[in-house]
């Protein structure tokens, strides 16, 4: 045999060896962030104009509306089926499209569907603020927490200021509220509307200008990921977060009734191991937020403990600030990365 011809064997052998070694990578799932979410379309009559300076809708220009409409049905397209309740729901006027129910997507197209696109702008107003008052009915009758999607100019024009009334929901429902703005803003006014109603959003999503929606499915799917689910090891099952306040590890008593539903669950699953991981935002030194994520970590840990489970059963770890969710380079983003996260997984 020749030396070259042994070379390539060589070669080929090592080759194999190696593809052999490999380990296969852990399987993922997804698990919703969300209970419930609203589509919640601007239906005024500046949603009816021309985006942008373009020509006239009569003469060919896309409107705010009909581009809103497309990405409604990109979105609901994108949204993975896992168990939430939807709905459709318009302002300027106000109107149900489609009701809360379990998720459908073809329920939702019909809903979207029944939004038209070609109506009278004359008169029609934008009271965006007593739509948003409106939909407070709807949330107030869901359980768990619920992202609205709103899809807008901002060109609100009458009744109560728009802003002040997100505010008010946002301290209404806390965490169990989170808004994410699609934009179609072609006014200061109308993106420094939507700009401050982001800002007080629960979810890292902020906002998103419809128009990058309406040309880019890596957009949507990004969109909804950041919104609406997490990827996670198979074998774990994440059931909650709860946040801390900044430098502190004391368990605030909002979060009391989920810390006592998980108390309910591992009680009612012997078989299961609960983790308990700590986390902190980027502020301070990487030794100090280690010590400090375990605190929260172990926070939880006795909380569980003294309720009852055992503490053999609970593994409390912290990962400091190595493992942000959300953008620290924002309050709401480090205010979200002081978390401890609860998660499941059987015992070995």
């Amino acid at each position: 045999m020749t030396r070259m011809r042994k070379s390539c064997i060589f070669v080929v052998m090592l080759a194999a060896l190696l593809i052999g070694s490999v380990l296969p990578a852990a399987a993922k799932k997804m698990v919703p962030k969300v209970d419930n979410f609203i589509l919640f379309q601007d239906y005024s009559g500046s949603m009816a104009m021309a985006y942008k300076g373009q020509r006239y809708v009569q003469f060919g220009g896309v409107s705010k509306i009909a581009m809103s409409k497309q990405v409604m049905t990109a979105l609901n397209k994108a949204i993975p089926d896992l168990n939430y309740k939807g709905g459709v729901y318009t302002f300027a006027p106000y109107k149900e499209m489609a009701p809360m129910a379990s998720y459908s997507k073809g329920a939702i197209d019909k809903g979207i569907a029944a939004v038209k696109t070609n109506y009278d702008i004359y008169g029609r107003l934008t009271p965006m603020g007593v739509g948003l008052n409106d939909l407070d009915k709807v949330i107030g009758g869901l359980s768990g927490k619920t992202a609205v999607f709103i899809l807008s100019d901002g060109d609100s024009n009458i009744g109560v200021d728009p802003v002040k009334v997100a505010k008010d929901l946002s301290a209404k429902y806390g965490d169990k509220l989170c808004f994410i703005v699609v934009s179609f803003a072609d006014t200061k006014n109308g993106e420094a509307v939507l700009k401050a109603i982001a800002s007080m959003s629960k979810c890292a999503c902020g906002l998103v200008k419809g128009e990058e929606l309406a040309k880019s499915k890596a957009a949507v799917d990004k969109l909804i990921e950041c919104a609406m689910y997490d990827w996670i090891d198979d074998e774990i099952i994440v059931f909650r977060s709860i946040y801390f306040d900044f430098n502190k590890y004391n368990i605030k008593k909002e979060f009391i009734p989920v810390l006592d539903e998980g108390v309910s669950i591992i009680k009612s699953k012997p078989d299961m191991m609960v983790i308990c991981e700590g986390h902190t935002d980027s502020v301070g030194s990487v030794p100090y937020n280690q010590k400090l994520s375990e605190r929260r970590a172990n926070s939880v840990k006795a909380f569980f403990v003294k309720k009852g489970i055992d503490a053999n059963r609970i593994q409390a770890v912290g990962f400091g600030k190595l493992n942000p969710r959300y953008d620290n380079k924002t309050d709401e983003g480090r205010r979200l990365n002081r978390r401890v996260e609860i998660k499941f997984k059987p015992m070995n």
